[in-house]
This record gives structure tokens, sequence and C-alpha cells, in this order.
């Protein structure tokens, strides 16, 4: 971790299959840096305290592991009831995250290297439903644009009975 510019180095990820842990390189076969925002820093400086650069940082309440299943039964679920929150998962919290990062104008090159997605193009494609409303903001982004047109006002004398021979409609 790198406290002062707030960020988190994602080396291995440990997945358990068959009640065995697995542990592998990320998504895609490379570590990745993870930003955080500078209100979660003494949490994450408190959750450093005591740990060497290869242990894990994120563990069990005993310690060892966090285990998905534990974690989600322990502290996801009932944070999501007590939220009045129906159906959400942990990558759903990921997708709204790279969603609101977009939306607040983040280079989607950096949400793409938070993420670990191999192209800019997959986090786009992954997390474009959940950006509904930037067509209207597109649009009125667009409308700021354009010079407001307003009709020319015909001067005193012009066009009072003359004509050019075009229809007017």
């Amino acid at each position: 971790m790198n406290q002062l510019r707030r960020r988190l180095v994602v080396a291995e990820s440990v997945t358990e299959v068959g009640g065995r842990l697995v542990w592998s390189s990320p998504k895609t076969n490379r570590t990745r840096t993870v930003l955080f925002p500078p209100s979660l820093a003494p949490g994450i400086e408190a959750q450093c305290q005591g740990k060497g650069p290869d242990d894990v940082l994120f563990t069990a309440p005993e310690g060892g592991v966090l285990r998905l299943g534990h974690w989600r039964r322990r502290v996801f679920d009932p944070a999501c009831r007590a939220a009045d929150l129906v159906d959400v998962t942990p990558p759903d919290l990921r997708h709204t995250a790279a969603s609101l990062a977009i939306a607040s104008g983040a280079n989607v090159k950096a949400v793409q290297q938070m993420l670990g997605h191999a192209s800019a193009a997959m986090t786009l494609d992954v997390n474009a439903g959940l950006l509904a409303d930037d067509q209207d903001a597109v649009a009125l982004a667009l409308d700021g644009l354009v010079p407001q047109m307003r009709p020319r006002e015909a001067s005193a004398g012009e066009g009072a009975g003359e004509s050019d021979g075009a229809d007017s409609a």
C-alpha cells in the first residue's frame, strides 16, 4: 500500500473451490492498483497496522482469509437488509463504483485500470447499462454548445411591400 498516494496493490486473488482456498493472479494476470478516497484512509491505515507488505489486508474477524460466504452472511447481507436493498451482490457494488466514477468524469482508462479490465471497451460495455441518464446529459451538454439562434427581426421599413419573388410560408 502507498499511504501517501492512497493506493492499494492487488497482487493476488483467492477463491474458495470445494472448501479449499486457491490462490492465483488477478483476472488479467497482472497486479493492479486501486485508489481509495481520503475519507477511507484512516480505516485502511488502521487495517495495515502490524502487517507486512505481503500480508492479506482484509481478513476474517478471527484472522485468516476472508471467505466470501461467511462475509456475505455476517456483513454484506445484513447491511443490504438494513438499507432496504434487494438482490444486491458484491459485483453490483463494483459496477456501481465504476459507473459513478465514469459519470463523475473519471478517465475511462483510469477506471479500466482500477477494475483490472483488459480494455477500456470492456469497462464501458460492462457498465454501460448503469449510465442510462448519460444520453440526457450529452443532449444538454450539446445544447450548451449550440449558439442560441433567434429569428432575425425585420427592421422598420424592411419587407413592407417589398418582394424578392420568393414564396413565403
